[in-house]
């Protein structure tokens, strides 16, 4: 379980609303581990290395890790961190495509919601 990831990075209610579409999707299991940090301001998707190379979704960053030691970890890397979806055997990491569509939809989401206050 111990692999090389990126992570990438959203405001945590985008990162929320996307968790939702992932589990309420066909494939709920493309959802892999996601970290919260302490103030829950933010999530972090971990998802396959070399996902850094093509991301660009606005709003929204990946962190290379490959090489700087970040690894699939069973405790969360940073301190003041927790997992909102601990790392499980069968969904080790998010799909950065379906993650991309969630996060899409996501902010469409929240942008309607905005509108309608």
């Amino acid at each position: 379980a111990d692999q090389p990831c990126d992570l990438v990075t959203v405001p945590a209610r985008q990162g929320l609303e996307a968790v939702d579409i992932l589990r309420r999707g066909r494939d709920h299991e493309a959802v892999g581990p996601v970290l919260h940090n302490g103030a829950c301001d933010t999530l972090g998707f971990i998802v396959p290395p070399g996902t850094a190379d093509a991301w660009d979704v606005p709003g929204s960053a990946c962190t290379r890790t490959d090489g700087r030691g970040l690894r699939l970890p069973t405790t969360p890397p940073a301190a003041g961190a927790g997992w909102l979806l601990p790392p499980a055997e069968d969904a080790p990491v998010t799909d950065p495509a379906v993650l991309r569509a969630a996060l899409d939809q996501a902010a469409r989401l929240l942008e309607a919601a905005d509108g309608c206050n």
